[in-house]
């Protein structure tokens, strides 16, 4: 649990270092061409996209899902689905170079039991060693990514998390360290505001966050957003068991 009186958050502090993250980016890489068909572990699912985890190459993959109007995306931790990609999946994105868009709404055709997930989980883990995502602050104007870093990892934090809703705007943050740094992101993950609005409180950590979710929290999945106003942003999309 985190300690000592909270001060603003700022958007993202990932300290000032620029040391490159270990693990090589990109080392596992789903099959991205046109047509292919895919069977996923699904981790996150919101209106910008799904994030899920290939189970052939054990690579995250982000996908654009055109949802219809009035459908909300319905997919939840663990589920397993099956999707096929459009003939034109659109991998050309350099800040989002795991991305690409279906040709479908994807197919739930089961669900994985948390323990079975857990090695698929441990294998993504990146080692706390330089700043998140492989560059420092809360974002980055697009114009400056090459395709050669990640755009989504799940991270273990090495202290906390500590979830807060922030009263003047109400939105949720997530504060958490990362390695040296106290690190503050924006949360867009509907598991974790409801866990706020569960436990009518603006705080949670410790036992309370666990009691809320329903589960001990033990991963944080940190993603870039699409470009607002010419930029990508890091935030918290999903907070998961240890499985």
């Amino acid at each position: 649990m985190m300690t000592g009186e909270l001060e603003p958050p700022h958007r993202g502090g990932a300290g000032g270092r620029t040391t490159p993250v270990l693990r090589p980016p990109l080392t596992n890489r789903a099959d991205l061409d046109g047509g292919s068909e895919l069977s996923l572990l699904v981790l996150a699912c919101t209106k910008e996209d799904t994030t899920a985890i290939d189970l052939a190459s054990g690579a995250l993959i982000r996908l654009r899902v055109r949802w219809p109007v009035g459908h909300e995306p319905d997919l939840a931790l663990f589920d397993l689905v099956e999707v096929q990609l459009a003939d034109d999946p659109e991998t050309d994105d350099l800040a989002q170079p795991e991305a690409a868009t279906t040709a479908e709404l994807p197919r739930h055709v089961g669900t994985m039991p948390a323990r079975r997930a857990r090695r698929r989980l441990r294998a993504l883990v990146a080692r706390p060693d330089g700043p998140l995502l492989g560059f420092p602050g809360a974002s980055a104007p697009y114009w400056e990514f090459r395709g050669q870093r990640p755009s989504a990892t799940l991270i273990v934090p090495t202290r906390g998390p500590q979830f807060i809703r922030r009263a003047d705007e109400g939105s949720t943050w997530v504060r958490f360290g990362w390695d040296r740094d106290d690190v503050w992101l924006p949360v867009e993950s509907a598991d974790a505001t409801r866990a706020l609005d569960a436990a009518r409180r603006d705080r949670l950590s410790g036992k309370a966050l666990a009691t809320a979710l329903g589960f001990r929290p033990h991963y944080l999945l940190v993603s870039l957003t699409q470009p607002r106003d010419g930029h990508c942003y890091k935030v918290c999309t999903a907070v998961l068991p240890r499985g």
